[in-house]
């Protein structure tokens, strides 16, 4: 039978001053008329509702098990690894008969257990990080403006995509997050262990400006805040925050809580839109899709971006109650950009293998990429700098220093006309045809050599010299292709 709470039995007694007999009553609720009437006498004797409470045992919460008993009961439970309270219970029964004691029933063992502090129990059983985690407080700092502090971090993500070779392979994602909007300023995907070139090719996205119209996140963050990864602490991303004067921070070593906004994105990513692709890997699969891989990197890329601009970033974020975007643009700042982008390509963009100047170009990773700059460089070793995002064009470096923007005019939209290329190729002739002439010219007035000639030899040269008419203007020829 439910237990009648006071306003319960003050409802029916009222029903009775109303008129309605003990008997109605009783076969309505099914409470006995001896216990109504006794309800009745005792709010007579008391009008007030405590009258109706159910009394309390003097008792209630004391435990008549022997209070040694009680220490061997919460010893045995904070012991590693945890027992069961059926061994305990055993275990427990065994000492209370050597020592002349009642043993405990095996309700009373596990209400002793459950009663232990959580803490306690956590403590003893997993340790400080595992107590750390759940119990301590967290310190959430909070940014209060866009670009005041990025965090960066890597996962690996629970999808397989095909390699050139056609093997599936899970590949890795690196984020940069704005910390006060939760946009999503940049990232990369890759395959292979995350290095420090994954990471400066997600922060080379992030600071620039993006050729889709609808991310518009951009600039130079304040603080980079990152946990302690190789990459993360090495010489190249110190020497790129240094330059670009942004603070390098690194989360302490074993806490992920001060990660969790970054944390919480990659949750989105694994719940929301891996499992609709194929080649999803699920937990507790070991790692084997339940669909075969037939995404390339490429296409993830695509993917992914369109996840990020198109959804992620438009919908309102569960925290801040606004959509990313929308909160990153909406505080009007002037963000800070780098003084001098080409520098900043020099620190982030991948440094390839130094190339050859060839009269048609560049020949890079089976393209040729061509500028009208390169034809005052033919011959001449340069140094490539490219985005694996962006195959349409290369950056070119001369002694360190920024030459010209090659682009592929197979892969890019942009092309270098006839009229440009013959343009260049004039003026650089007319520059080497000038050189030429002065340095003839020079040669030319310089005495002729009498080292080693006889003296009346040397005498008759002289003269003859000076005798000799001016030579011919030089006479031009039919151009021909062979010669161009």
């Amino acid at each position: 039978m439910v237990q009648k709470t006071a306003e319960m039995k003050l409802a029916l007694l009222r029903q009775h001053d109303d008129g309605v007999t003990w008997t109605r009553i009783a076969a309505e609720s099914g409470v006995p008329v001896r216990t109504l009437t006794r309800w009745a006498s005792r709010y007579r004797a008391d009008p007030s509702s405590h009258a109706l409470e159910r009394p309390r045992r003097h008792d209630r919460g004391a435990r008549r098990i022997a209070p040694e008993l009680v220490e061997v009961v919460e010893a045995l439970a904070l012991r590693r690894p945890e027992p069961t309270a059926a061994f305990i219970h055993r275990r427990v029964g065994d000492i209370a008969r050597g020592r002349a004691l009642t043993a405990p029933s095996y309700t009373t063992v596990r209400t002793i257990i459950s009663g232990l502090d959580p803490g306690l129990r956590t403590l003893a059983q997993h340790g400080d990080a595992a107590y750390r985690d759940r119990f301590e407080l967290v310190f959430r700092r909070n940014a209060s403006c866009p670009n005041e502090q990025w965090q960066v971090d890597h996962t690996l993500l629970d999808v397989a995509v095909l390699d050139k070779t056609g093997v599936p392979v899970r590949p890795w994602l690196t984020i940069v997050l704005d910390d006060y909007s939760r946009a999503i300023a940049g990232y990369t995907v890759f395959i292979g262990a995350p290095t420090a070139e994954q990471t400066a090719l997600a922060l080379h996205q992030a600071v620039n400006r993006k050729t889709n119209p609808g991310w518009s996140v951009c600039g130079l963050p304040d603080v980079l805040y990152s946990d302690h990864g190789s990459d993360f602490t090495s010489a190249r991303l110190e020497r790129v925050c240094l330059d670009t004067h942004i603070q390098l921070i690194h989360s302490r070593v074993g806490v992920p809580q001060g990660r969790g906004k970054i944390e919480r994105f990659y949750g989105t990513i694994t719940t929301e839109l891996l499992p609709h692709l194929p080649g999803h890997i699920p937990h507790g699969t070991n790692g084997i899709p339940i669909t075969p891989a037939s995404l390339t990197l490429r296409q993830l890329d695509e993917i992914l971006e369109r996840f990020i601009v198109d959804e992620y970033n438009q919908r309102p974020h569960s925290q801040t109650k606004e959509p990313p975007a929308q909160r990153w643009d909406a505080s009007g700042f002037i963000q800070r950009s780098p003084a001098h982008p080409d520098e900043l390509d020099l620190l982030l963009l991948t440094a390839a293998a130094t190339r050859k100047v060839q009269r048609d170009g560049i020949q890079f990773a089976s393209t040729r990429y061509v500028s009208p700059v390169l034809a005052a460089y033919v011959g001449e070793h340069v140094t490539v700098r490219f985005n694996p995002r962006d195959a349409g064009e290369i950056r070119v470096y001369f002694d360190n220093d920024f030459l010209c923007r090659a682009i592929a005019p197979e892969l890019a939209s942009e092309s270098v006309s006839l009229q440009e290329l013959q343009a260049v190729r004039a003026t650089r002739r007319r520059e080497l045809k000038l050189q030429l002439r002065r340095r003839q010219s020079l040669a030319d007035a310089l005495p002729s050599d009498t080292r080693y000639a006889p003296v009346d030899d040397q005498i008759n040269t002289d003269e003859a010299e000076l005798a000799l008419p001016p030579p011919p203007a030089p006479r031009k020829g039919l151009r021909l292709y062979a010669t161009d």
